[in-house]
């Protein structure tokens, strides 16, 4: 039987393990792209990087000191029984790994900008519940920072400008130049509705990134043409994959939305039966 402090207890695990450790595909994305940069100053970026990633993961220490925003998925098995609030669990998993990882206080009230201190408040942590087969939970977490938050964009397109979707994920990651901390990974979404669109983007960063479709990797290269670089100096490495999620829309409509990550792409999974 799962508990509340089963699931209380392993958000503030999964949150310490991706402040700390960088999942394994990130990781070789990264020194694949230190391996065949031939910029010098982007080479030793992406080298400093690595070093910083290492060290974070033998320290026991968050990466970056902007610990993000607390997002939750929570992916819940039809035969699963809990006999408590699933969301109480969640939110007191992220005020305890505030304390106990700790976190940065990131969570303010957005127009006083009063912060509470644990990173708990109106509609933060934000928790995303899907209903799948199966009697187990699998709960993932991802911290998400604001500089690369901050030059995510959503565009409401019209059903004839198809091929003007490349184009707009393309302006989005050029306007962005150096300030998400590049290497990053860019989240798509393509469909749905307004919010929607935005939901499948961030959840495309929950991939593997390094298993893209073709689309994705035509994408990525004609990102990394942009020769913005690892921390915006210039290079081979704008980029390290492009993760695109497709969802039904209104025949009348096209939305698109483009969710940016830094090279922390942070986040890690565990399942409770």
């Amino acid at each position: 039987m799962v508990s509340f402090d089963d699931v209380a207890s392993t958000v503030v695990e999964l949150f310490r393990k991706a402040e700390t450790e960088l999942p394994d595909d990130v990781v070789r994305a990264l020194k694949m792209a230190y391996e065949r940069e031939d910029n010098e100053v982007a080479k030793n970026t992406l080298k400093a990087i690595i070093q910083n990633v290492e060290a974070a993961r033998n320290l026991r220490v968050p990466m970056c000191q902007d610990t993000g925003l607390p997002i939750i998925f929570a992916e819940v098995g039809r035969e699963l029984c809990l006999d408590f609030n699933l969301k109480e669990a969640i939110i007191e998993g992220v005020r305890r790994a505030t304390k106990e990882v700790p976190l940065r206080p990131n969570a303010v009230h957005p127009l006083t900008r009063e912060n509470p201190g644990t990173n708990v408040g109106m509609h933060v942590p934000i928790i995303t519940t899907e209903i799948v087969d199966g009697d187990g939970l699998k709960l993932t977490v991802m911290p998400k920072g604001a500089g690369s938050e901050n030059v995510s964009a959503l565009r409401m397109l019209l059903p004839s400008q198809v091929k003007d979707v490349e184009k707009f994920i393309l302006e989005v990651v050029r306007n962005a130049g150096g300030k998400p901390c590049p290497p990053i990974v860019v989240g798509v979404g393509i469909g749905s509705t307004f919010d929607g669109a935005a939901k499948l983007a961030k959840k495309a960063l929950l991939r593997d990134i390094t298993e893209m479709n073709e689309l994705e990797m035509n994408l990525l290269e004609k990102i990394n043409g942009l020769g913005i670089g690892p921390g915006g100096l210039g290079g081979r490495t704008t980029a390290l994959a492009v993760l695109v999620e497709v969802g039904y829309c209104h025949t009348a409509s096209l939305p698109v939305a483009v969710n940016i990550q830094c090279w922390a792409n942070r986040r890690a999974s565990a399942v409770l039966r």
